[in-house]
């Protein structure tokens, strides 16, 4: 029963969309959409579902899920009028991968005992990768099919766990841990030209470290953020009972008031 409530509601959305994207019934900014001025509104709601779940929000995440299955379904349906795929082939396409992905549960072959499921799942990506054919004028690469719109942070991490796999990688957390002191130090003689590159270096010196501390970059830089804008606020409320602004109080006061925010 409840399968047929979900097929559907999700017919219902897909059937939402052809009307709007209707070239004579339709809606104008829909229909004046392509798959280039679409995306940015995708990667937002990607990031959106991965805001709720961090508050634990979770009538939150239900709906930033709809949104971000309404950009599935739009892109879907361009596809589908451009005579490239439709919404059909999209999920028979994951399905597939899914099933392929999973010999464990679906062929019954368990990975070896030196072998966990995290390589496993590794080396049937990998073989994926390898069948598909590379861009136009770019050699075979351990490092070909990162996207190059993932946050920074992400691609850095990926970009490391691909030449991880075929061996390039420090044995523990020891190696990265030093390159990391070994950028700041550099970072700090920089010149000003040269400020930039190694910033970058030591921000993806970072990110290695965090890869083999199993820390997630992008969740922590979140968490950062988000403990930076609370007290934040908070400090602007206390000065607000008092009828005051930040710029209006002394870096010494501020300071004051931020120590008093991290203790609240």
């Amino acid at each position: 029963m409840q399968d047929d409530a979900a097929g559907r509601a999700l017919r219902h959305l897909i059937d939402l969309m052809a009307r709007l994207r209707d070239p004579l019934r339709g809606c104008p900014w829909d229909r004046a959409q392509d798959f280039a001025s679409i995306a940015p509104y995708t990667i937002e709601e990607a990031f959106e579902v991965a805001d709720a779940i961090a508050v634990g929000d979770m009538a939150g995440l239900r709906e930033e899920v709809g949104d971000l299955l309404l950009q599935v379904v739009f892109h879907a349906r361009m596809a589908e009028e451009a005579g490239q795929f439709d919404f059909a082939a999209v999920a028979q396409g994951i399905a597939d991968k899914l099933v392929a992905r999973h010999p464990h549960v679906f062929a019954g072959e368990w990975p070896r005992q030196d072998q966990g499921h995290e390589r496993t799942w590794e080396a049937l990506k990998a073989a994926e990768r390898a069948r598909k054919p590379s861009p136009a004028g770019e050699a075979p690469s351990a490092l070909s099919g990162i996207p190059p719109g993932l946050s920074q942070l992400l691609r850095a991490r990926k970009l490391q766990q691909r030449a991880a796999r075929v061996g390039f990688d420090w044995p523990d957390a020891e190696g990265p841990s030093r390159k990391v002191d070994e950028e700041l130090a550099e970072l700090r003689a920089a010149s000003a030209e040269t400020r930039l590159e190694e910033f970058g270096d030591l921000l993806f010196a970072m990110v290695n470290l965090a890869r083999h501390w199993r820390i997630d970059p992008e969740m922590a830089l979140r968490r950062a953020n988000g403990k930076f804008e609370s007290r934040f606020r908070r400090m602007e409320a206390w000065l607000a009972e008092g009828g005051r602004r930040p710029e209006a109080c002394s870096l010494e006061e501020l300071e004051a008031l931020w120590q008093r925010a991290k203790s609240a």
